[in-house]
């Protein structure tokens, strides 16, 4: 008979590297192509290659500082103990708030795909009613904690490996290599400025590709030896989604030719013209399970934020933190999936930017992380080492930099917006926790009988006061 106190069985390596692959390979990498195409023509492999390399030194930042911390939280930890508690703690609640996005996001990306072969989506009542479903669905899982998360996050990443290797495997043999040509549009031959602007509108949506990384050490108490496995699984999914990433664009390419830039669902379509309608349909089907996956991936990391932020060091109130018997942040569960409902009336494309704004906002006070820490020596690492000591993080840096003369002026808004709302709750949350201190601490200083009256008058204040007499009379 198995006890009620046994604790739930921590994900295992392959587990957090299925969840690695889910975080990353989603809805960017089915409907990203032909725009990445459009840009930059055979020369998008060589810019996705490049930008992977780029993403990979954040990754490996990220990989330093996993293995210092085994706490929750990942970016808000790791800027907490480098540089304080409201820097943690704005990042804290943004990146849980663009989590929310995320998942928004990928479901939004779900339900486009399905009306493109179901039109009863284009009804908005059906439409609402189908997101509000998943979400919900996404958060009765996640209540039952880590086995059954395991179970369906390790068959989505299989099926969406799966489909990409078939695409690959198969699409090699229908190849034809006079679609390989032009190698770069000829509008980015021009100059130095018409080469860059093609480039940058290319890096951006590649880019979007790979930025799931950084939710993974989310939830690393929920991992086995998260300090060991969690550096090692960042590389190993840097390494496999960037080898099937620029795979898939070689035969996408190779199949379709200048006709990928006009496709809506560029990899469904490219099969679909190798190997007839039963290819298209199989692409399909494996692209919602890649997108359902990610939603799913996003729906179990972001809540395990709220409780972070309020088990670790107490920047929530108590209540937010609570969990279930399974161990699952069941308040954090309710309010991403409120958020994740109210954002799911917006579009992709908005979004999509959402998340990348919350990629720039985890990374640089992460990457300055990684500076202070080998400076310091305050947290070694354990198990991983970066090397070069700031050679890659100065790189990493300005990568992520460059990120920002990409942003919209609206992105830009939104990310001060939500700044300033979140700064003015810190003043209120930290205010109450305050008094309550205050509070703890006259009511001990009274049962001990070692205070003065005018001692507790202003270590308690005047509200205490009168409550504690006018409950003693």
């Amino acid at each position: 008979m198995i006890s009620n106190n046994t604790k739930p069985k921590k994900l295992s390596f392959i587990s957090i590297y299925f969840l690695g692959i889910n975080g990353v390979i989603g809805s960017g990498t089915f409907l990203l192509p032909s725009v990445i195409y459009r840009y930059m023509n055979l020369s998008a492999v060589l810019v996705l290659l490049c930008t992977a390399l780029t993403v990979s030194l954040i990754a490996l930042c990220y990989a330093d500082l996993a293995s210092r911390f085994t706490g929750l939280g990942a970016a808000w930890l790791y800027s907490y103990h480098a540089f304080g508690r409201f820097t943690g703690y704005e990042l804290g609640i943004f990146t849980w708030f663009l989590g929310c996005c995320t998942l928004s996001a990928e479901i939004v990306a779900l339900l486009t795909t399905m009306k493109s072969f179901l039109p009863v989506f284009d009804n908005r009542l059906v439409y609402y009613a189908a997101a509000f479903g998943l979400i919900i669905l996404f958060a009765v899982i996640n209540f039952f904690g880590r086995s059954l998360v395991k179970a369906v996050n390790n068959l989505s990443a299989a099926v969406k490996i799966l489909t990409l290797l078939v695409f690959i495997i198969v699409g090699v043999f229908f190849v034809h290599g006079a679609n390989y040509s032009p190698v770069i549009p000829a509008a980015a031959l021009t100059g130095a400025g018409p080469f860059l602007k093609h480039f940058g509108a290319a890096f951006t949506p590649i880019f979007y590709l790979f930025t799931g990384f950084s939710f993974l050490p989310i939830a690393a108490k929920q991992m086995k030896n998260p300090e060991k496995n969690i550096p090692r699984v960042l590389v190993a999914v840097m390494v496999s989604v960037t080898i099937l990433d620029a795979l898939m664009m070689l035969v996408a390419i190779g199949i379709s030719g200048h006709h990928l830039a006009g496709y809506s669902t560029p990899l469904a379509n490219a099969f679909g013209t190798a190997i007839g309608k039963w290819g298209y349909s199989l692409i399909i089907v494996g692209m919602l399970v890649s997108i359902f996956g990610v939603a799913f991936s996003a729906s179990f990391n972001t809540p395990s934020l709220v409780a972070s932020l309020t088990n670790e060091h107490g920047m929530l109130p108590k209540a937010f933190g609570k969990k279930n018997k399974h161990d699952a942040p069941w308040v954090g569960i309710l309010l991403t999936a409120a958020l994740s409902i109210a954002f799911s009336n917006q579009s992709y494309l908005f979004l999509v930017s959402c998340t990348v704004l919350a990629s720039f906002i985890q990374y640089v006070p992460s990457i300055l992380a990684v500076v202070k820490f080998t400076h310091s020596n305050e947290y070694p690492t354990h198990g991983f080492k970066l090397p070069g000591r700031y050679l890659i993080p100065a790189f990493a840096l300005l990568v992520s930099c460059y990120m920002v003369t990409n942003f919209t002026t609206e992105t830009l808004l939104l990310g001060t917006f939500v700044a300033l709302l979140t700064a003015a709750a810190y003043f209120f949350i930290q205010r109450d926790e305050e008094a309550d201190k205050r509070h703890a601490q006259f009511l001990a200083a009274l049962n001990r009988g070692k205070r003065k009256v005018t001692d507790l008058y202003f270590m308690a204040g005047h509200d205490t006061i009168t409550m504690v007499n006018n409950s003693l009379e």
